[in-house]
């Protein structure tokens, strides 16, 4: 009797990591595809079309729940809702980005979860000035009829530097 009982804690603490194993593995891509759909706006030489803009919005928006939270710091703004979110993404506010998310941290607990990713964004501004943003997303995550979803997702913009300027502070004359 007593290696029936083992046998089922073994297999129920399994079942436990793998369904935890798989939870890593569905919100790191959900944050990969954001990342992807959030740059797609754009070609090397700008906007993409409204119709794509379009598509490329309803995309990002089904990544969020209903209620999400999408919440891009004084510069960006914050839009609470999907079609808020939608709206958002309709109007892109640069003429080019590529973003990088490292280094996750999720805690994942049943259906939610809350994780950290560090960004780093390649911009080019509407003016054509190419930019370096270095920051933290604080994310909330939803599990919805089996599908991952952004509940929350709050950047903390930890820099914004000119690409030609560098991020350091410029010597003085006599520190060179």
């Amino acid at each position: 009797m007593s290696d029936t009982i083992d046998l089922a804690k073994r297999i129920g603490a399994l079942e436990a990591r793998l369904a935890d194993a798989e939870a890593y593995r569905a919100i790191t891509n959900l944050k990969s595809r954001y990342g992807a759909l959030a740059d797609s706006r754009y070609t090397r030489d700008g906007l993409r079309s409204s119709a794509e803009l379009s598509r490329i919005a309803d995309e990002v928006a089904a990544l969020f729940t209903e209620d999400g939270v999408w919440d891009g710091g004084s510069g960006l703004g914050r839009c609470e809702g999907r079609e808020a979110i939608r709206e958002r993404f309709l109007v892109p506010t640069l003429r080019f980005s590529w973003h990088f998310f490292v280094k996750p941290d999720l805690e994942i607990s049943g259906g939610t979860a809350r994780g950290t990713w560090d960004v780093l964004a390649l911009m080019t501004t509407k003016e054509g000035r190419a930019m370096w943003m270095v920051g933290v997303e604080h994310d909330e995550y939803t599990r919805v009829d089996g599908t991952w979803l952004h509940s929350r997702m709050e950047l903390d913009a930890v820099l914004v530097a000119p690409h030609d300027r560098g991020w350091a502070p410029r010597p003085e004359p006599s520190d060179v």
